[in-house]
């Protein structure tokens, strides 16, 4: 587990920052894990132009824990579908699959068929404050809207770290999430142990972050479909990855014994969608799910969200607006670009992520990269 020694906030941020940029951690081909379909240059959501992704990770503390004073491991992830400078909303949808979670926005975000602002993802019990900080972000940055009113009803989503973190010590404040906002880029994203996805278990095995990008073919269209995920699911036993039972064969030092946790998953296109096409696309998060074992326990919060970057200007107030839309028929793909990349970011955020001990001296082992590569064989699965 990484340490940091206690430093002012924005030092560790920066400490962080620069050692995810310096230090490049090998992603689940590297590993030689077989995946379907063409990936982006960066095999991540922001291959879908215009998409940046930042983040704030904090980590502070070791032992015994005492409520407000840590240990901590948490954090918040923030994702702009059109740049952290973009006052545009895009067209989006999201999807329930399991309910015990929390997404706010989707009233709205269903009703009109608009996300306007970033998606911002973070531990159960910081919603409150991140919602909030969102708002106060876009007041400080921007202009009220035509009628004089700063209006928002920002896109926050969660999963419990309180296996690892002092959730109730609601270390989550206003200025990480402007860090997170602030800092958001375009190209490679940091996965595993940063962000909302610090003190996230997957599968048992430490998890986090996690993202993935297909290319669609030329002939359909040339467009870019990207996923990030938060992974916090499952149950050892039912892990698989390219249709191999891992789980069952690294049995060791599981976190819980059973299906716990929630995932949140992102998804991004460039194509020409309207709302109730991108609720199509968000649904078929499930598939790619499942291909990695997930059944969504009871327990789960497997909350979704999609949006196109597609039709700029079309929530203007004023004049009809001209759109474009590809017809359903010609979905398919984007279809199942979604299943591949969501299959491919769920295992990325396990590999990146490195083993962790939190409060009370509960840990979250990584997935060991060695054992992962001899199973891959064991079952003529593995890629090189």
């Amino acid at each position: 587990m990484m340490q940091f020694p206690a430093l002012p906030f924005l030092a560790a941020i920066l400490s962080l920052t620069t050692l995810a940029f310096a230090q490049p951690k090998p992603r689940a081909r590297d590993l030689g894990v077989p995946f379907d379909g063409t990936p982006g240059p960066n095999n991540a959501i922001t291959d879908v132009i215009g998409v940046e992704v930042g983040n704030s990770t904090l980590i502070s503390g070791s032992g015994k824990l005492k409520v407000g004073e840590g240990p901590v491991r948490t954090g918040v992830t923030a994702i702009h579908p059109r740049g952290r400078n973009a006052n545009d909303s895009v067209f989006g949808a999201w999807f329930t699959l399991n309910g015990n979670g929390e997404m706010t926005g989707t009233t709205w975000l269903e009703d009109s068929g608009f996300l306007n602002g970033p998606i911002l993802i973070t531990n159960t019990h910081s919603v409150g404050v991140v919602r909030d900080a969102v708002i106060a972000w876009k007041v400080k940055r921007g202009d009220p809207d035509i009628e004089g009113y700063w209006w928002s009803l920002p896109v926050v989503a969660e999963t419990w770290d309180g296996f690892l973190n002092d959730i109730n010590g609601f270390h989550v404040k206003p200025e990480h999430v402007f860090h997170a906002l602030d800092s958001a880029h375009g190209g490679p994203v940091e996965e595993g142990n940063v962000g909302g996805g610090t003190g996230m278990i997957c599968n048992e095995f430490k998890g986090g972050i996690g993202t993935s990008s297909r290319v669609l073919d030329p002939k359909a269209g040339g467009y870019s479909v990207g996923v990030l995920v938060q992974c916090n699911y499952g149950s050892r036993a039912e892990l698989r990855i390219a249709g191999v039972p891992v789980g069952k064969e690294i049995p060791e030092h599981p976190a819980y014994g059973k299906d716990v946790g929630s995932i949140i998953i992102v998804v991004a296109t460039d194509a020409p969608l309207i709302p109730t096409q991108l609720k199509r696309l968000a649904r078929r998060a499930s598939l790619g799910l499942g291909r990695d074992g997930s059944y969504s326990g009871d327990g789960s919060g497997d909350i979704f969200v999609s949006f196109s970057t597609a039709n700029p200007k079309a929530a203007s107030s004023k004049g009809v607006r001209d759109l474009k839309m590809l017809p359903n028929d010609s979905l398919d793909p984007l279809f199942l670009a979604t299943v591949q990349a969501t299959e491919e970011a769920i295992v990325n955020a396990m590999v990146a992520a490195q083993t962790m001990t939190g409060i009370d001296g509960h840990t979250a082992i990584a997935l060991p990269h060695d054992r992962l590569r001899e199973v891959l064989k064991k079952y003529n699965r593995l890629a090189k």
